[in-house]
């Protein structure tokens, strides 16, 4: 049995870790529950509404609802969601956010969580979040079950929120899940990919459902167009960011910090970003991948350049994603939330420093 990929844990990432401070942004350091304090409420309305809508329709789920959403994800793509809603709002001088922003956060976790439990079910996965999976604990069937109901559950209450553009908007997100997976299994040692298949690829599996839930969060305070576009661009970077980061994380973390041995990503063929920048920089490594690894000392030398020659590289590519994140924040009045959002990007490319 397998922990899951690391490319699956935007919300496992260590609650009590301070953002890293440098000489430029040290007023932005802080925990990962300070940046969570303008919503905090929010967010404890919204576990419970889900729990009960697991719970109450399907006695058989009862059980696994506590454990799909009381596990020890930290929530971050309703966080972003009720972030943005609440920033928008404050452009619009509402006096609240509304029901709708708060479905919206409900159907994003939703769609998130379901993604999930079908991936351990694939994975064979013992451990999501610190807890035991739900295939393991009781059954694939069930576990399938309960991945199916969501993502019913979330297109139907997407359905109620009766706004074309958002139902538009989620619809493409689940698409995009499939077309992700689909895109990395079939491009393995491929040395040929490019940055721009490779920006593809990250957008579908991480990228998409934060971009579109931002901008769905911005729709329900009714922004002019320009500011929902820029609530997609600050998803749709910090998701690249975030990516880009794991990957880099792969080679430089140790087995016992990432669940797996380091360089899983090019040992399995899956080709990310700091492997296309040595790509470039070393003809030696196409020859290695294409003929993958037949000798063991094949895959050593690989990584080794790989760690020499492509990670400053994608951390550049990270920290530019996360510049690009902050200045779609720059419509936005000042607020906490805003704040939040902007320290968000900080949050994320701490992990490489």
């Amino acid at each position: 049995m397998k922990e899951p990929s690391i490319s699956a844990s935007f919300d496992e990432l260590d609650p009590e870790q301070h953002i890293f401070k440098s000489a430029d942004d040290e007023e932005q350091a802080c925990t990962i529950q300070e940046l969570m304090v303008p919503v905090a409420q929010d967010l404890d309305e919204m576990t419970a509404n889900l729990k009960n809508v697991i719970g109450r329709k399907n006695p058989l789920l009862i059980a696994a609802a506590d454990q799909i959403f009381g596990a020890g994800g930290k929530r971050l793509r309703p966080v972003l969601v009720l972030l943005v809603a609440r920033a928008t709002a404050a452009l619009m001088k509402l006096p609240d956010i509304n029901a709708k922003h708060r479905r919206i956060a409900e159907i994003t976790e939703m769609l998130h969580t379901a993604s999930l439990v079908h991936d351990d079910v694939l994975d064979e996965c013992d451990v999501r979040r610190g807890s035991t999976t739900i295939n393991c604990l009781y059954g694939t069937r069930v576990a399938v079950l309960a991945g199916d109901f969501l993502f019913a559950q979330s297109s139907w209450g997407l359905a109620q929120l009766e706004n074309l553009e958002v139902i538009k908007l989620i619809s493409q997100v689940i698409a995009d899940f499939a077309d992700g997976e689909i895109s990395q299994a079939t491009a393995l040692f491929n040395t040929d990919i490019t940055f721009e298949d490779y920006n593809i690829k990250s957008h579908q599996k991480t990228g998409s459902l934060i971009a579109a839930s931002c901008k769905s969060a911005a729709v329900f305070s009714d922004v002019p167009l320009d500011v929902k576009d820029d609530m997609y661009a600050y998803g749709k970077h910090l998701g690249l960011a975030f990516q880009i980061v794991d990957d880099i994380l792969d080679f430089t973390q140790t087995e016992e910090q990432l669940g797996k041995p380091p360089g899983q990503d090019l040992a399995t063929g899956n080709l990310t970003a700091p492997t296309l920048f040595a790509l470039q920089a070393d003809d030696r490594l196409k020859g290695l991948i294409e003929t993958r690894f037949k000798d063991p000392k094949d895959l050593e030398l690989a990584l080794k350049i790989v760690e020499e020659k492509g990670i400053e590289k994608a951390m550049t590519m990270a920290k530019q994603e996360g510049d690009k994140a902050r200045a779609a924040l720059s419509k936005l009045p000042d607020s906490p939330s805003k704040r939040s959002l902007e320290s968000m990007v900080t949050y994320v490319l701490m992990r490489i420093n």
